[in-house]
């Protein structure tokens, strides 16, 4: 296995990257149950998860739900390496036929301008906001170094 690190049989960190084994079955988890897996890792090091997914039942179109996915296993992998974060709360919620996501920790935070334009640092947050940006939607990161993390991934549903 590498350097893989088992935590449990769902999901596994690869170098700090977590892998959901299964295939994405947001038919029968629903995009919060999906997302909810990826956080097993942090809850087995002590990390408390709270949800906050006031609107239940809304309909998520197939590639609004695996953009908003991958944007969570971006930003739950990143507390999961640096944060060192004792709590990490993950909000989905309609606004105006658009679907936001906010995934926020308390952990070490960052220095948000080194990340957007440092050499070393930052690659994956700026990947993930392109294709959110492709896909006509926007990213809002806010982090200081000390303070946490919260990143807000909103997408348009139709």
């Amino acid at each position: 296995m590498g350097n893989e690190t088992a935590y449990d049989k769902d999901v596994i960190a690869v170098g700090g990257v977590l892998t959901d084994q299964h295939p994405l079955d947001f038919h029968t988890l629903g995009l919060a149950g999906c997302i909810d897996r990826l956080t097993g890792p942090l809850r087995q090091r002590g990390t408390a998860v709270r949800w906050d997914t006031p609107h239940w039942g809304i309909e998520i179109p197939a590639d609004c739900a695996s953009l908003l996915y991958q944007s969570a296993r971006e930003v739950i992998s990143n507390a999961y390496k640096y944060s060192d974060a004792s709590e990490l709360s993950v909000q989905l919620a309609v606004v105006d036929h658009r679907i936001r996501m906010k995934v926020a920790d308390d952990g070490t935070g960052f220095d948000c301008s080194r990340a957007n334009r440092g050499r070393h640092h930052g690659y994956g947050l700026r990947l993930m906001a392109v294709a959110v940006e492709e896909a006509g939607g926007s990213v809002d990161i806010d982090s200081r170094p000390g303070h946490g993390t919260s990143v807000t991934v909103t997408l348009p549903l139709d």
